[in-house]
């Protein structure tokens, strides 16, 4: 229970808490989006499990299926219907996605000046 509000998921609890993350379409938590290369769960973390080119719950790994250039749930498939999505301070924002025909959208290979640029390092957990 948050601020009265039930959460029944992960995902609709991270929402109510007003945290900026990515999430698969599938559901899976992607990290957070807050600049900080020593906080576990950031992409910015280049040895944890969501900023680390080895880990399968990560975008920057080109064989896993968030960041491979053929898994329809990756943010580099420049065709994908169900790319990864954008939550800031628990509103979805946009879509991390390489496919120009999806709106709005946050290409991957920018995504670390645009969080830095729209996401507070002190942000909440």
């Amino acid at each position: 229970m948050l601020g009265g509000n039930i959460a029944g998921t992960e995902s609709e609890a991270r929402r109510l808490e007003g945290e900026s993350y990515i999430e698969g379409s599938d559901g899976t938590f992607l990290g957070s989006l807050v600049p900080d290369r020593f906080r576990d769960d950031s992409i910015f973390n280049a040895y944890g499990s969501f900023g680390s080119k080895y880990a399968q719950t990560s975008i920057f790994n080109p064989y896993s299926k968030y960041g491979s250039k053929f898994s329809n749930l990756s943010a580099y498939n420049e065709f994908t219907t169900a790319p990864p999505r954008l939550y800031v301070n628990g509103k979805f924002i946009g879509y991390l996605t390489k496919n120009n025909y999806l709106s709005p959208r946050i290409d991957p290979k920018s995504i670390f000046d645009w969080a830095s640029n729209n996401v507070s390092r002190w942000a909440s957990i």
